[in-house]
């Protein structure tokens, strides 16, 4: 029977596929909902098949999700699982940073960019 992945490989795994920009700038182009394969491409001077590359590392890790629509394959930025990354990882770093972040952000008045 195999056992679910550990935390800290899951981590391992998403610090892995954040490591790269392009990576970090198609979850950035995925936060405004999802979007074809040929959408993405079309954003960098980089070859489609590089891309795809950059997505398979991204969806290996959990990132991104897919779905098939007729002959498309549409990308979501998976923002629950990036954030569980992320976040435990921030938590066990600097954990006062993340209770000062959460503070600012909820008491931050409206149209306060601080």
């Amino acid at each position: 029977m195999e056992s679910p992945a550990a935390p800290a490989d899951e981590e391992t795994s998403a610090f892995r596929a954040l490591a790269d920009p392009t990576r970090r700038q198609i979850l950035e182009d995925l936060r405004g909902g999802e979007l074809a394969a040929g959408e993405i491409a079309s954003r960098f001077s980089i070859s489609a098949p590089s891309i795809s590359r950059h997505l398979g590392v991204l969806k290996g890790a959990g990132l991104v999700t897919e779905r098939r629509d007729a002959n498309r394959i549409l990308y979501s930025l998976a923002e629950e699982r990036l954030a569980m990354c992320v976040g435990r990882f921030l938590s066990a770093v600097c954990p006062e940073q993340i209770v000062l972040r959460n503070t600012k952000w909820r008491s931050a008045p409206e149209g306060d960019a601080s």
